[in-house]
């Protein structure tokens, strides 16, 4: 969603930063193309223009003459005040209330309520360990009804059992009831939408919100709408008053001005990003990590998070103490390749990685899609169990059958050797390496980099993470770093111009097992 933004935004600061010293025209000059850039992105006016008079003020100001590096400081006050429009704090759906906690789902037709609802409840459920019921107050949508019971049931979700002909009302009335009988700690009720805001659809809110009483009242908004979802969210808090807003479809091609509009506009926090139409295609909203992938600087923090809600922790375990006896097969290097598939594979990775938006168009021009990983997995499959344990007795006819089983060539299997070598040389040293840890060595590889000299990253909150996966204190278990890194490296080979590449913010460690320049 941010991508072109981001694409604008890394320019202008690219010239700023190769600057040794600024004066108060580069600065000025500067904030006339971030104005542009943001107008474009198509966020509100009266946003854009306090955004840049208060980053012009600070930038002018005294801090940014005395400081050595006068363009990356500039970056950093732009990042600080785009975190301060987003929100400075992450705020998540709050259920400290009586159960059963009411939710209502606001929104116009079509912004993806019904989907959105499914999605809440499924995390509520999963993440939260909470009981959750699930109601259709959408009488007016063939089906509508119907759908949210569907999508209950391929969830595991109970829902409210359909009654013809009760009103909007009344459903919320019996959803209460029902909740408060089955025991549930949370009841979400999924209202009806029009396709523009009426009089009657805004009576039939507040008429439910009366009765329902509820302790949420989430807007469900389409990011595409640009400045539209603005003028909804201001309407919608007017009449009923939002708690917060879920922003939909942000894997799109938005342009990003609906979320940098609505938290100055409305004062109410995204609380959420729908990110697919899978059902846990859902992320929380973190101003500071977003204002870092609008500026370039990567997301290290959301990606360790995706691994900790997937990794297989007795998997993991398991790879651990393989690699401390500095064993790794293939098998072991297939494992990894299915959890990178499971966060959102290369693409979903890279777009999380500092620096990234550097070689954007070289990776566009790569063509580069998951079915790599697919491919790697695939020529794994093809091999018996002793030449997936023992890669060394893999000569050339045996080569010829595996290509021929997976579909592929036998140049696609020569290079996911040579990769599972690469990777095994570096488990061994791993295994033979004291002191410091994974997290450590993680940590000391991205260098608190990244645009302006900030750490992109919270050694504090990865160390918690790292534990949650099972890693324990200074490590963080196998899965991630190691098949991130190779993986990658796979996935990119072959890029025009990328040959040795070295993003900023990775301490100028780059992806191991990348091509050198062909001269």
């Amino acid at each position: 969603m941010f991508d072109s933004l981001s694409e604008r935004l890394s320019g202008i600061f690219d010239k700023l930063t190769r600057r040794g010293a600024l004066s108060e025209a580069d600065v000025n000059e500067a904030m006339r193309e971030v104005r542009r850039a943001l107008i474009e992105a198509d966020v509100a006016l009266d946003v854009v223009r306090s955004f840049t008079d208060k980053v012009r003020s600070r930038a002018v100001g005294a801090e940014v003459i005395r400081s050595v590096t006068p363009g990356q400081m500039v970056v950093k006050i732009v990042h600080d005040q785009l975190v301060e429009m987003l929100g400075s704090e992450a705020e998540t759906i709050d259920l400290n209330a009586p159960a059963p906690v009411p939710i209502m789902m606001v929104g116009l037709q079509g912004s993806g309520k019904t989907t959105t609802t499914a999605k809440i409840a499924r995390r509520l459920k999963e993440r939260d360990k909470r009981k959750v019921l699930i109601a259709s107050l959408d009488v007016r949508r063939p089906a509508a009804q119907e759908q949210l019971r569907v999508l209950g049931e391929q969830n595991g979700i109970d829902s409210l059992p359909i009654v013809a002909g009760q009103s909007p009302t009344d459903i919320a009335t019996r959803a209460l009831q029902a909740a408060r009988l089955g025991g549930y700690d949370v009841v979400i009720l999924d209202t009806a939408g029009r396709t523009h805001i009426d009089e009657p659809l805004m009576v039939e809110m507040a008429d439910i919100k009366a009765i329902a009483k509820p302790h949420e009242i989430l807007l469900v908004a389409d990011s595409l709408t640009g400045q539209d979802a603005v003028n909804l969210a201001r309407s919608f808090d007017e009449r009923v008053g939002i708690t917060g807003i879920v922003l939909t479809r942000t894997d799109g091609d938005g342009r990003g001005g609906a979320a940098l509009s609505m938290r100055a506009v409305t004062g109410k926090p995204i609380k959420l990003l729908g990110t697919g139409e899978k059902s846990d295609a859902l992320e929380d909203f973190h101003p500071g990590r977003i204002a870092n992938r609008i500026l370039g600087m990567g997301d290290i923090v959301s990606l360790v998070e995706k691994a900790a809600q997937n990794i297989d922790m007795e998997q993991a375990k398991k790879a651990a103490e393989k690699m401390r006896k500095g064993i790794f097969d293939l098998d072991d290097l297939a494992q990894q390749l299915r959890q990178m598939e499971k966060i959102g594979g290369m693409s979903g990775m890279l777009g999380m990685m500092p620096g990234v938006g550097k070689i954007k168009k070289q990776l566009e021009g790569a063509n580069l899609d998951d079915r790599v990983i697919k491919r790697q997995v695939a020529i794994i499959g093809s091999m018996t169990k002793e030449e997936r344990r023992n890669p060394d007795v893999l000569k050339a006819s045996r080569k010829k059958r595996i290509a021929s089983g997976s579909g592929t060539k036998v140049e696609d299997v020569n290079r996911l050797l040579k990769m599972h070598r690469q990777m095994a040389d570096m488990m061994k040293a791993m295994g033979k390496q004291k002191g410091g840890g994974m997290l450590g060595k993680m940590m000391g590889a991205l260098g608190g980099g990244g645009m302006g000299g900030m750490p992109n990253i919270d050694p504090a909150e990865l160390e918690k993470l790292a534990k949650q996966m099972g890693g324990g204190a200074g490590g963080l278990p196998p899965g991630l770093p190691q098949g991130l890194s190779q993986g990658l490296s796979q996935g990119l080979k072959g890029i025009p111009g990328l040959g040795g590449a070295k993003l900023p913010g990775l301490g100028g460690g780059g992806f191991p097992g990348l091509p050198g320049k062909k001269k």
